[in-house]
């Protein structure tokens, strides 16, 4: 089955937790603090596979959470760091962030990498808060928690030449005669429902990757008849073979059929439109496409596109069809791409933080940092909350919250942590 879209939730692994602990041997008094680091949670990574064509994997599992790192441990020893979770996604895959629509990357090449979640880091032992003042901390911090995203995979195969043209034009035999691949073929429309790709070899050393579009009608670029699904797969292709049924025999017009599906390639994508496209006059075993081939051959010759007889039934005009289409590809100069409207990030420092009022009440401390020091800190610890109500102070978010009229006993929230305001 090929599936071309997926969404799927990776989670990255979080922090390990620091160690506090304290130096205890014989003959050595007062050791001091010695508790190690805890070890860096794994990232989620997306990785270009050669064996894969669709994300049906994806259908039956859409879950994906890395390791964590390992704990902190006594004689300042840190722990161990999580191994990144790999995920393997066929080349040509786009992924893009649900929440923002951002494109966080498009894997084209195998072996290809993208991070996608960011593991957390570990938290610092109590030996890392010694100072001149406090030389014998007993706090350590909880790990960083790791990036979760729901993300949205988009599949855009990677072929070297398209067929296009409206449903039973013949396409799919095409494919089966110039390649190994065996789409199915059958005398009624939307015969081929998902593209199907082939290898055309010219000569040793000379081939390029053909795929069949499954059939496209007028209103495509709309989304009619599954458009959007069959077109998205042309985009990166680097020329065009035009199927066109010369013979008629469906009651249209092959020049009519042309200029219908170019216009639905404009009105998707105007580069599209722009690549190198070469017409494959098809059926001309049959007499009714050779009384309609001159008319048409010197209508495309008019608007200079060259005009290829061909039989997909018997073969004939085949090769010399793919050996025009190999040598256009090795004459392709790649396009320029198009430069999107820049956005412009504004950076924030990580003590910058928001305060706003929850629909019970309640103040919602927001920000990055702070977010962050709620998520690292030891609450059954009283150094650590001494510690944690001493940056509070320095961050000014007290200081704010009475500027904005908390009174004792109201709520303050921050993430999931609930606190209760007392002066």
């Amino acid at each position: 089955m090929f599936i071309d879209r997926a969404k799927i939730t990776v989670t990255a692994g979080n922090g390990g937790n620091g160690m506090s602990s304290m130096r205890r041997e014989k003959y050595i008094p007062k050791g001091g603090p010695n508790g190690g680091d805890g070890g860096r949670g794994a990232n989620v990574v997306l990785i270009g596979d050669a064996n894969l064509n669709t994300l049906i994997d994806f259908r039956y599992k859409r879950l994906f959470k890395a390791d964590s790192g390992g704990k902190g441990q006594t004689c300042n020893m840190h722990g161990r760091g999580a191994e990144d979770l790999l995920i393997k996604v066929p080349p040509g895959t786009i992924i893009k962030d649900e929440a923002t629509g951002q494109v966080l990357g498009d894997i084209t090449e195998v072996g290809q990498t993208i991070v996608v979640a960011k593991g957390g880091r570990g938290g610092r032992g109590n030996a890392r808060f010694v100072n001149s003042v406090h030389r014998a901390p007993t706090f350590a911090e909880l790990g960083e928690p790791g990036e979760e995203r729901t993300l949205l995979l988009e599949l855009k195969l990677l072929a070297d030449v398209g067929l296009l043209g409206y449903p039973s034009v013949g396409k799919s035999s095409i494919l089966s005669m110039v390649s190994a691949a065996k789409p199915e073929i059958a005398a009624y429309h939307f015969t081929t429902l998902s593209p199907v790709l082939g290898v055309v070899s010219i000569a040793e050393g000379q081939n390029f990757v053909l795929a069949d579009i499954p059939g496209l009608i007028e209103g495509a670029h709309e989304g009619v008849g599954l458009g959007h699904d069959f077109l998205r797969h042309v985009e990166r292709t680097k020329v065009l073979i035009h199927v066109l049924d010369v013979s008629g025999m469906e009651g249209r017009d092959p020049i009519d059929d042309f200029h219908k599906i170019n216009n639905e390639l404009k009105l998707y994508n105007e580069r599209l439109f722009k690549r190198p496209q070469i017409i494959a006059a098809n059926k001309m075993d049959l007499p009714e496409a050779q009384e309609n081939y001159d008319r048409v051959a010197e209508y495309m010759t008019g608007l200079g596109h060259e005009i290829y007889p061909i039989s997909a039934a018997t073969g004939d005009g085949l090769t010399a069809l793919m050996q025009r289409a190999s040598k256009l590809l090795a004459d392709y100069v790649e396009e320029p791409e198009e430069l999107e409207e820049a956005k412009v990030y504004e950076a924030k420092p990580e003590d910058a933080f928001s305060i706003k009022r929850d629909d019970d009440g309640a103040f919602v401390v927001e920000g990055a940092g702070i977010e962050k020091l709620v998520a690292m800190t030891r609450f059954g610890d009283e150094e650590g909350v001494q510690r944690f109500q001493a940056i509070w102070r320095r961050l000014g978010i007290d200081a704010e919250l009475r500027e904005r009229g908390i009174k004792e006993g109201d709520t303050v929230r921050i993430r999931d942590m609930e606190f209760e305001f007392r002066p």
